[in-house]
């Protein structure tokens, strides 16, 4: 016991408790790695480290397997010190699997925070911008710089532009936050500036073309085979993009129950499981802010551990490196618990996105956890080599000082791990690695890297859709189409597709066919792609009823981008079979067509109104106020004639009139004098219809 130790021991003791460091120093890398903890059978090796990378938040291989690092090295650094970031060219000159040699590719970049390979180039997301840099003369260093993009938000660098990845649909996607900005593109100074809020952004340079995306998404976007967008945001691992904002752009007048347009598809949050200590810090503020909710009883509780707060880096992995279980995981990293969670992906029959699972040796440990809580995996990204490769800032703290309270701060060193920095390449113990083969794709002929969309290895497929993309050699199309017809893998099928699409050299014929194909993701994408055929349409309509939800979804919302008499008959066969959804909801109202009194008088035909259900008022209710919202005279006029003679029952009518006044009081044409009448008119639904429809009427002008 502690009262029978000698004296002078126990003062001893007390000094050493009292000298001892609240916070834990730093590990060398392989000291780090011996506390890594895997569920299954994994290890990690180096592949680089300090002093070659420092504050590293992103990592990219371009077409040749040059590795390219993003240092983030004024991360959470006074705006006096900003400036002071680099990206870094990784050179493996031994052949040993760890990389010996950094070229400084740019340096001086203000909070870069992602690149992707293009034109021989990188793209770089940096907020306020989006830039373009290329290496012309062979040194190895950027000398062509260019601005594409600029007027993204920079107030927190955690909350910017980043994450750019290249999509299936030669699209360029990157999260915001949804963020303001106005942006304007510098290669097409004419065009309008693009409002950013709410969203994230995609872009084309090979079209020059450049809109708002479904978000918002933080630091971590990952796309799959077929195109579906996953993104992470701290708390909320992943989420996953079921409506693009297109659909929702185009009906700019929806009511705010109808766009809804993400979802957190985890069955498992907002659980995972640290097995690294609790930070000082973050025990103390939480105890506190508990302490605080409970005295002024408030329904709240902040956990200090076990919960995701700093999820980051969400990546598809699609390598061949691992057991067939692993290809379409998401693996994200928790900045805060120190490990790598991975879920498993799962289409669910009744709703038109994927449930995210945890692995069936995971229900109660993590992919990849440590004890070394200066482990700091931000992003993953997947190799040539078919492998995972975790990016590790390593530093000791890794929250921004603005959201910890001053008293705290005592002992926190928010530079502690500046010089260091690491990137793991996650291999299989047991299974058959891959041998590292450096690529030389800069050098293929189109010939050969259309052979290489068969490729096992997402990250091999992709890089030459990109190329084929940006070289525009027209004599392979042939190759292209037969691989549409012949191959027997289906994201094979898809990518030749999307070269296609590139090449221009897509017609109804391709799309017919590729709406057949046995694969839901390729029928789905080809339903996109049919939009712009006309003759597609009765094709695309026929989906409505496919075996894949995901399909029939895309169906209605591609429906809407018809100008076909068949649109509004279309659409009102999906409000039957599928309006209790209310994502199948939201896709036929986006389509301006569908918010009409022909919608109405068609969905009547069928006997819609015969047997009342609360989705039906939610959907018509729904369409009413969209109509009141827009406020076109014609419409507006019709849908109230029609409403008197349809001899709809009183609950209808009700229903009907309380949409469209609603809508009408949020119009920007209706005055305070009108809202007056219009609330009045709200208050007499309660109990006086007869009234409310002749107020109403007389309101706006109608005598019949």
């Amino acid at each position: 016991m502690m009262r029978n130790l000698p004296a002078f021991l126990f003062l001893v003791m007390l000094v050493s408790c009292k000298d001892q460091p609240r916070y834990p120093g730093p590990l060398s890398p392989e000291e780090s790695m011996k506390t890594f903890q895997f569920a299954e059978d994994f290890k990690a090796e180096v592949f680089a480290a300090e002093p070659l990378v420092t504050d590293p938040v992103d990592l990219q291989f371009d077409e040749d397997g040059n590795a390219y690092v993003v240092g983030m090295l004024d991360a959470y650094k006074p705006d006096s010190v900003k400036g002071k970031g680099k990206i870094v060219m990784l050179k493996d000159i031994n052949e040993d699997g760890r990389a010996d040699t950094a070229i400084v590719f740019a340096d001086s970049i203000k909070e870069a925070s992602s690149i992707l390979p293009w034109d021989g180039g990188l793209l770089i997301a940096a907020a306020p911008n989006i830039m373009f840099y290329k290496d012309t003369d062979g040194d190895g260093r950027a000398d062509h710089r260019e601005i594409i993009f600029k007027g993204f938000f920079t107030g927190n660098e955690e909350a910017q532009i980043t994450n750019l990845r290249f999509g299936i649909d030669n699209w360029i996607y990157a999260n915001n936050t949804g963020q303001k900005g106005e942006i304007t593109f510098t290669r097409k100074p004419e065009a309008p500036k693009l409002l950013m809020s709410g969203a994230d952004f995609r872009f084309r340079l090979d079209r020059n073309q450049f809109e708002l995306s479904t978000g918002p998404g933080q630091f971590g976007l990952a796309i799959n085979d077929w195109g579906h967008r996953f993104f992470t945001t701290n708390s909320i691992h992943i989420s996953q993009a079921v409506i693009p904002m297109r659909y929702l752009a185009r009906n700019p007048f929806l009511p705010a129950g109808f766009t809804s347009a993400s979802i957190n598809i985890s069955d498992h949050d907002p659980l995972m499981f640290q097995v690294s200590a609790t930070p000082y810090w973050r025990e103390e503020r939480t105890k506190r802010r508990n302490k605080e909710y409970q005295e002024n009883k408030l329904d709240r509780v902040e956990y200090a551990r076990d919960h995701f707060t700093g999820a980051s880096g969400g990546t598809f992995y699609g390598g061949d490196a691992y057991a067939d279980e692993y290809y379409g995981n998401i693996f994200t990293g928790d900045v805060s618990g120190n490990l790598v969670h991975r879920d498993v992906l799962h289409p669910l029959d009744t709703v038109p996105y994927l449930q995210a699972s945890r692995g069936g040796k995971e229900k109660d440990k993590e992919f990849l956890a440590t004890t070394d809580t200066w482990f700091r995996p931000a992003n993953c990204a997947t190799g040539p080599d078919g492998n995972l490769y975790v990016i590790d800032m390593y530093r000791q703290h890794i929250e921004t000082p603005i959201s910890i309270p001053d008293d705290l701060e005592t002992g926190m060193d928010f530079n502690a791990g500046d010089a260091y920095g690491r990137i793991y390449r996650i291999v299989p113990i047991n299974g058959n690695k891959n041998k590292w083969q450096k690529p030389a794709l800069g050098k293929a002929s189109a010939a050969q890297l259309v052979e290489l969309l068969a490729h096992k290895n997402q990250w091999w497929r992709l890089q030459a859709q990109r190329l084929l993309l940006q070289r525009k050699d027209k004599s392979v199309i042939p190759q292209v189409k037969q691989l549409v017809t012949l191959s027997n893998d289906p994201r094979t099928r898809l990518h030749a597709l999307y070269v296609l699409e590139a090449l221009d050299a897509l017609d109804a014929g391709i799309i017919k066919q590729a709406l057949k194909d046995t694969a839901a993701g390729v029928r789905e994408n080809a339903v996109i792609l049919a939009e712009r055929f006309p003759e597609c349409f009765s094709s695309v309509e026929q989906l409505v009823t496919d075996s894949s939800i995901r399909v029939a979804f895309q169906a209605a919302l591609s429906i809407g981008e018809f100008k076909s008499p068949g649109v509004i008959p279309a659409l009102s066969k999906v409000v039957i079979k599928y309006g209790g959804n209310p994502w199948f909801s939201t896709a036929v109202l986006s389509a301006e067509q569908a918010s009409s009194t022909d919608m109405l008088k068609t969905l009547a035909s069928n006997k819609f109104f015969d047997n009342p259900a609360d989705w039906k008022k939610s959907f018509i209710g729904g369409l009413s106020e969209t109509i009141g919202a827009r406020n076109n005279k014609e419409q507006r006029n019709a849908f109230l004639q029609y409403i008197t003679v349809a001899k709809l029952a009183a609950d209808w009518q009700v229903v009907c009139i309380k949409g469209l006044v609603k809508g009408l009081k949020d119009a920007k044409e209706t005055d305070d004098m009108t809202r007056e009448k219009l609330n009045n008119i709200d208050k007499d639904l309660n109990g006086n219809l007869p009234a409310a429809l002749q107020s109403i009427k007389q309101l706006y002008g109608i005598t019949n």
